[in-house]
């Protein structure tokens, strides 16, 4: 097997890792960088086209919505609260999933089945269901909606976790170090994570872009950052009404959301090929 990258994996690396990249840059400087306060109303500047359109205003590169708040300025803070989202989501999930698939897979038997019965109990839940459900009861708030989604995708990580703690368990390093008297917890911390940490990068990539997406169906339908928070979801939810007549409302908010989300995945292709070793298909 060779070590080195093919010619799509290191496209797929650079592609995906500099439009991820280039949104976290614009998100972290968005307080300065952005032209106006994402807050602030104006009514008649409302609806105001972009730059590219007639009729378009001065100070407002992707104009207006129908409140008449910057769009750019509120495009930039949206990567903010999706980032944000989707960094939380990643954490909280891969902290329960792998936790529970290093248990099951370093130790076997009943701890083993009892993981993969928790595991085989998530899949059987609808995903989407649940959070509507969850978020309805409990209120719309950005709190709520990481911790949903942080408590619902974990199950990826569990099984991705589980199978290569399995295959690295009776590895010698790991041997040695239980004749070296070592603890479980420096032998799970210290000698088995590191091992399975590449296969685990490829799962976040993945859960990211799937609770960004998550979070946006939410905001779509109501359920999910509440106004004026500036969420993408959002943005596409306000501009419903004015799609057929300014379509640019809709497609502009749509068009940050799909290129992040792609922009992830082929990371994530990238970070899989990295870890296999970067062999030709």
């Amino acid at each position: 097997m060779s070590g080195r990258l093919t010619p799509s994996a290191k496209a797929a690396l650079v592609i995906g890792g500099s439009v991820l990249g280039a949104t976290v840059l614009l998100a972290l400087l968005a307080p300065w960088i952005a032209p106006h306060d994402p807050f602030l109303q104006n009514l008649d500047q409302r609806l105001a086209p972009p730059f590219w359109a007639e009729g378009s205003l001065s100070g407002h590169p992707l104009g207006t919505d129908q409140l008449g708040r910057d769009y750019l300025s509120r495009l930039l803070y949206g990567a903010r609260i999706s980032l944000l989202i989707g960094a939380v989501t990643v954490i909280l999930s891969g902290m329960i999933g792998v936790g529970l698939g290093m248990a099951g897979g370093y130790a076997g038997g009943w701890l083993d089945d009892a993981v993969m019965i928790v595991v085989t109990c998530r899949l059987s839940i609808p995903l989407i269901l649940v959070a509507l459900t969850v978020v309805a009861l409990t209120g719309t708030s950005l709190v709520v909606v990481m911790l949903t989604l942080g408590l619902l995708l974990w199950e990826r990580f569990a099984v991705v976790a589980r199978t290569t703690t399995m295959q690295v368990r009776h590895r010698e390093f790991i041997e040695a170090a239980r004749l070296c008297g070592a603890s479980l917890p420096h032998i799970l911390l210290r000698e088995v994570l590191p091992n399975i940490l590449p296969h685990l990068v490829v799962v976040m990539t993945l859960e990211l872009a799937i609770a960004i997406l998550l979070e946006a169906a939410l905001s779509f339908l109501g359920l999910g950052v509440p106004p004026p928070l500036p969420s993408w979801g959002l943005m596409i939810a306000e501009a419903r009404d004015q799609m057929f007549f300014m379509p640019w409302v809709i497609t502009i908010p749509g068009v940050a959301l799909f290129t992040l989300v792609l922009a992830i995945n082929i990371l994530g292709d990238g970070l899989r090929d990295l870890v296999a070793g970067g062999h030709a298909r």
